[in-house]
């Protein structure tokens, strides 16, 4: 498709499912009950989210589907949580990059708490883009991309 048929297949799409908020029906989801990602480091992990970020680690035990792994969980507010595998000892050679990949995860905080993670993020050295003044993207220790 060329950019032309693309534009017109998107405003089809939003003529038949995007409706005006006081329309829109209530949402069968409660949110997002966990996002689980790969780290290869549990401590340093930890670190960047609890002690860097300040979201609690809440569960720690170990994988049930691989030998030796651990797989724990942070509390991101709302009742989401976030949850990481490590997987010791697994070779995933090249696709270490694509395997459980995703764009990014945008977690929502309030401003005040917003202002202080991105103090403590660039005070870490993190790098970060701030865009529109309301988003900050930045990587988490394994690569993977965040936005507050």
């Amino acid at each position: 498709m060329n950019r032309a048929e693309l534009t017109a297949r998107r405003e089809e799409i939003a003529a038949e499912y995007l409706k005006p908020a006081a329309e829109r029906p209530a949402t069968t989801a409660r949110g997002v009950h966990h996002v689980a990602l790969i780290c290869s480091d549990v401590e340093r992990t930890v670190q960047f989210y609890d002690g860097l970020l300040g979201f609690p680690l809440i569960e720690m035990f170990e994988n049930r589907d691989y030998e030796g792994s651990t797989h724990f969980f942070f509390d991101i507010g709302h009742g989401n949580t976030l949850a990481y595998f490590d997987l010791p000892g697994l070779d995933l050679g090249p696709y270490a990059e694509v395997l459980g990949g995703h764009h990014h995860l945008a977690i929502s905080i309030e401003r005040p708490q917003w202002e202080a993670a991105r103090a403590r993020l660039e005070a870490a050295g993190v790098e970060t883009a701030h865009v529109d003044g309301s988003s900050l993207y930045f990587r988490g220790p394994d690569g993977e991309r965040l936005e507050l």
